[in-house]
């Protein structure tokens, strides 16, 4: 793991959402980006070597609404830049960490992305990232 890629936090209205980071961070969202998979609509603002993610659901199923139903608005996962990540799914794995999704999919961002499920970790959800190289 090279750094903390970014924080995911969940938010019921990314409109409203950005207009209280705007001001927050004293700067605007460099990037607005629809992630399919994922069924969410994401906004990624830069603060320092790091980003800040938010993210609205795009239906009642998305994981990000059934993740504010059950707990509200707030940090829904924290992400880690690697350099290989099947190779940290492996190492992981076999230090018990449970794997949400073995096979990296297509995530924000232009990365790879696999999570950690909350019980192997602490009750954090983890996301591993991998700059995708097209």
């Amino acid at each position: 793991m090279n750094k903390i890629e970014h924080i995911g936090i969940a938010v019921k209205n990314l409109e409203a959402a950005n207009s209280v980071y705007k001001i927050l961070l004293n700067s605007n969202p460099y990037k607005e980006e629809y992630v399919e998979s994922e069924g969410v609509t994401t906004s990624f603002f830069k603060i320092g070597d790091s980003k800040i993610e938010l993210l609205e659901a795009n239906s009642p199923e998305s994981p990000i609404a059934k993740f504010i139903d059950k707990r509200g608005e707030g940090i829904h996962h924290i992400a880690f830049k690697v350099d290989d990540i099947r190779a940290e799914i492996d190492r992981l794995e076999g230090e018990g960490f449970v794997v949400l999704n073995r096979e990296p999919k297509a995530g924000a961002d232009n990365k790879w992305v696999a999570f950690l499920h909350p019980k192997s970790s602490n009750g954090v959800l983890v996301e591993l990232c991998e700059e995708r190289k097209e």
